[in-house]
């Protein structure tokens, strides 16, 4: 008798300051910023926030315990590369993420990224931004043998989405179509253009 995988209805916002985001809907919302403000504030709102420094910490959460998880201008954030002269080595927090991110999700669980995108001015003008994002960066974290694997990433993604989009279109998922193709139309054509790339991705487990 096979039994099977239960998914829990918890979804994780990484980086949810105030306004933690849950584009899938899930039952029990939490987050994780690095403030000190959020956790009381956000508790009255029944939404449970931990606090952790995502480019030196791991998720403070249990393997397989949430079925999404979304990154809203988060990534970007995230240093590729720092070198601890204490302990003389080099650690790769980026990996390290999405080895977390990977680690937390049950089979199957999604990760939403809405990252401003290379060759977007907007993934440059910030300078806390110091994680440069291209339209094949998910290539190192997705498919049977992805490009990080040399780097200590050990998890396994499916891409469902890999696009530059608006990001008002993925604030629920799934996306209402018609009016993601508006949006996306209008933004081709405005002056600024695409600055957003979406993933959506499946963890393989």
């Amino acid at each position: 008798m096979q039994i099977e995988f239960q998914q829990p209805a918890n979804h994780l916002d990484l980086g949810c300051g105030m306004n933690p985001k849950n584009p899938y809907g899930q039952a029990n919302l939490f987050g994780i910023d690095i403030r000190d403000d959020t956790q009381e504030l956000l508790k009255q709102k029944n939404i449970t926030v931990a606090k952790a420094n995502l480019a030196l910490e791991k998720i403070p959460f249990q393997d397989n315990f949430f079925s999404s998880v979304s990154a809203f201008d988060f990534l970007e954030h995230i240093p590729r590369q720092i070198y601890m002269d204490k302990d003389r080595e080099i650690i790769y927090p980026f990996i390290i993420l999405m080895n977390e991110i990977w680690r937390v999700l049950t089979p199957g669980g999604k990760f939403l990224a809405i990252t401003p995108a290379y060759p977007s001015e907007s993934a440059f003008v910030d300078p806390t931004h110091v994680n440069f994002i291209t339209k094949d960066t998910h290539k190192y974290f997705c498919g049977k043998q992805p490009g990080a694997r040399m780097y200590g990433f050990q998890g396994e993604f499916i891409a469902r989405t890999v696009k530059f989009s608006a990001p008002s279109n993925y604030q629920s998922m799934p996306p209402d179509v018609l009016r993601s193709k508006v949006r996306d139309l209008l933004r081709k054509f405005s002056r600024t253009g695409f600055q957003y790339l979406v993933w959506e991705f499946e963890a393989v487990k």
